[in-house]
């Protein structure tokens, strides 16, 4: 089927892109604002000290948990927006489940509301839910990046690096004294939001190049 068929006109709906690509922006705002406004209702939060987790466990729970569900949301619409311009190839198709799968952890992160505190109670996963994090958030951008240039040609660069950015940096967050880890899981978590805005970029991109010459 030609590219220039109805069907494949309707396939990339640039509205219906850029508002998904607008959602992953907003979750990344989502995110920073928790963080930012969090500590504001957590008597003696230490931002070098205490981690985002800390912000969504205890009193100001609900800040940081709608911050996380908002990041989730973000990171769910770029996998649709990726399902919805795929690049072909097993590497984009994984890139886009790391997207849907990351989101679902984050969720658990927050609905869970335990973070390896020593609570007993029940099953504690919080640990292998940031192991997860650490692969996802590495698999992620390295899967999208070859493709991704189709798309922003800068983007592709732009991935690798806050790939392996992340990849050296996210195991020595569990080397850290726990004096220091809250600061430097904030650094992680600037890497993870260029990640998305990245892609988000990408998609912006070719939501435009997509729009009827008469409607740029």
């Amino acid at each position: 089927m030609s590219a220039h068929t109805p069907h494949a006109a309707l396939a990339r709906q640039p509205g219906f892109l850029a508002l998904l690509a607008w959602i992953g922006v907003i979750g990344v705002g989502a995110l920073l604002a928790g963080t930012v406004i969090g500590p504001l209702f957590v008597p003696a939060h230490d931002p070098m000290a205490d981690t985002i987790s800390d912000l969504a466990a205890g009193r100001g729970e609900i800040i940081m948990d709608v911050a996380l569900y908002g990041f989730a949301a973000g990171l769910f619409a770029l996998a649709l927006a990726c399902a919805h311009v795929h690049q072909g190839g097993l590497a984009w198709s994984a890139g886009t489940l790391c997207l849907a799968v990351l989101a679902a952890t984050i969720v658990v992160v927050g609905a869970r509301n335990e973070y390896g505190d020593g609570d007993a109670e029940g099953v504690v996963i919080h640990e292998y839910l940031v192991y997860g994090l650490g692969v996802l958030f590495t698999a992620m951008p390295l899967c999208l990046a070859p493709r991704a240039a189709r798309l922003l040609p800068w983007s592709r660069p732009a991935l690798i690096g806050t790939g392996l950015l992340w990849a050296v940096m996210s195991p020595v967050f569990f080397l850290l004294p726990t004096d220091v880890d809250g600061g430097y899981e904030r650094l992680l978590g600037g890497v993870a939001c260029a990640q998305v805005l990245i892609l988000a970029a990408a998609l912006f991109a070719h939501a435009r190049q997509a729009q009827p010459e008469h409607a740029r």
